[in-house]
């Protein structure tokens, strides 16, 4: 019965509304605080993440500026159906015509025909192919398919590759190097316990090769379908080079040539050509420019302030400083690789009245073809002396580093919502709390009120029937 209300029943005032109208009164200036504070941290987050963003793609343009390796790098033209090529920083730049003479082949030895059924011998195989040697052991009733699945799945095989070709002669055993190459060329030593003759080409005799005729095991009874055969080059007419493989890594002072097709005797040469090439710094450059120049018009509209509308950042501290730091760090000169200094603007870089940068490439071109390694100073500097790129870069981790500045305001930030959050809650139990104390307060007067008329009335009814009361008609 506690949570029964009798609104007005006995005063007749709408208690309900009354009540609503007193809480109300108290919750919609609170509640209205409360979310104008909380929109306002949500446009900072927002407007400071967006910041963060704009910083971080500035900062992303830089990277590869920063970076020496990226700096004089060597560009190798001459790509055709015969060779291709890539090359590093430490080639040097020049002509060659190269001449594809031999390309690299794998071993492949073939055994005579065998019967499917037949038991090849008794006996051991070592297989050698490379610098990988391994056993193989056949008992009296191994198959030619036995052999070659003891060969296959041999956890000591690393170089070869056991088939079965089937003809009208029988079972052949194909033996394939993996790699190509003379140094793969596989020798088989076949100790023979079936008849004790290693090089008979009888039992397992059959499935031995070694072609070496000095060699106490020579053997051919394996055919050799095709030869190991090394890659052979010959450039500039004169220097010939052999290799394993396709594959001539560093024949050039930092270039790699790799063999596709044999020059036949009416083929053109291939041509080889090494420049340098410095397209990282324009497109780093241009990369960098376009990013600054969206920061500055983001910037601007953060921190906007006057008739034309208020930013959210405007007056704000942290946008000022990142800004300040920044046209700082552009327009500051480092030192080059001679001792001499050298600024964004003698690189091509230009800024109008609104701090908008441009990229003149004919001013750039020309300071690399005058001094690229000042170039790459100005840029990438030193452990000691870092340069404008690693100073830029630096500069960004500070605002834009998971802990940074940024990270901690938003942090911060977060923290105050939270706390918005929890002031909502206890708000809300205070208005409970009010709420049912004034309709424990009006209920109660409600009841008294109603008491009071029923008093009242019974008062009235004792007096209308006491003797000698005359009621007057009205």
């Amino acid at each position: 019965m506690a949570n029964i209300t009798f609104n007005g029943l006995g005063s007749g005032l709408k208690v309900a509304d009354i009540v609503g109208a007193i809480v109300g009164a108290e919750k919609v200036p609170y509640e209205t605080r409360l979310n104008q504070k909380e929109g306002s941290i949500t446009t900072d987050i927002s407007a400071v993440g967006a910041l963060k963003s704009a910083l971080q793609k500035v900062q992303d343009s830089i990277s590869n500026l920063a970076d020496a390796d990226r700096y004089q790098l060597r560009e190798v033209k001459g790509n055709d159906d015969f060779i291709s090529m890539s090359s590093n920083k430490d080639a040097e730049i020049g002509n060659y015509s190269v001449k594809v003479d031999r390309l690299a082949e794998k071993h492949k030895l073939v055994s005579t025909g065998i019967d499917s059924e037949e038991a090849i011998g008794k006996g051991t195989l070592t297989i050698k192919s490379g610098e990988n040697s391994f056993d193989i052991t056949a008992s009296d009733t191994s198959t030619l398919a036995d052999i070659r699945d003891a060969i296959n799945d041999s956890n000591d095989n690393e170089s070869v590759i056991a088939t079965i070709i089937t003809d009208d002669g029988g079972q052949h055993l194909v033996l394939s190097s993996k790699e190509t190459g003379l140094a793969n060329a596989i020798t088989i030593v076949v100790d023979d316990v079936s008849d004790g003759n290693n090089q008979d080409a009888l039992g397992l005799s059959r499935l031995a090769y070694d072609p070496d005729p000095l060699s106490a095991t020579h053997s051919l009874s394996m055919n050799e379908a095709t030869p190991a055969v090394d890659a052979q080059i010959t450039i500039d007419g004169t220097l010939v080079v052999t290799n394993s493989t396709n594959t001539f890594t560093n024949v050039i002072d930092g270039v790699d040539i790799t063999a596709k097709k044999i020059h036949a005797v009416d083929d053109d040469l291939s041509s080889v050509t090494l420049s340098e090439n410095n397209a990282n710094v324009e497109a780093g450059l241009n990369q960098f420019v376009k990013n600054y120049n969206a920061l500055v018009t983001l910037s601007k509209s953060l921190g906007q302030a006057g008739e034309g509308g208020t930013g959210p950042l405007a007056g704000d501290s942290l946008l000022r400083g990142v800004m300040s730091k920044l046209r700082q760090q552009i327009s500051t000169p480092f030192e080059t690789s001679n001792g001499n200094t050298l600024s964004l603007s003698q690189l091509g870089v230009r800024s109008d009245r609104y701090g908008v940068l441009s990229l003149d490439k004919d001013d750039l071109n020309e300071a690399i073809a005058n001094d690229v390694d000042g170039v790459q100073n100005f840029f990438v500097g030193s452990d000691e002396d870092p340069g404008f790129a690693s100073s830029v870069d630096t500069l960004m981790k500070f605002y834009t580093d998971s802990g940074g500045l940024i990270d901690s305001r938003i942090e911060g930030k977060k923290s105050q919502l939270e706390g918005i959050d929890d002031d909502r809650i206890s708000f809300g139990r205070k208005m409970d709390s009010l709420e049912a104390r004034l309709y424990k307060q009006y209920n109660a007067m409600d009841l008294l009120v109603a008491n009071l008329n029923a008093t009242g009335s019974y008062i009235t009814a004792q007096l209308d029937n006491m003797p000698g009361v005359v009621k007057q008609n009205k």
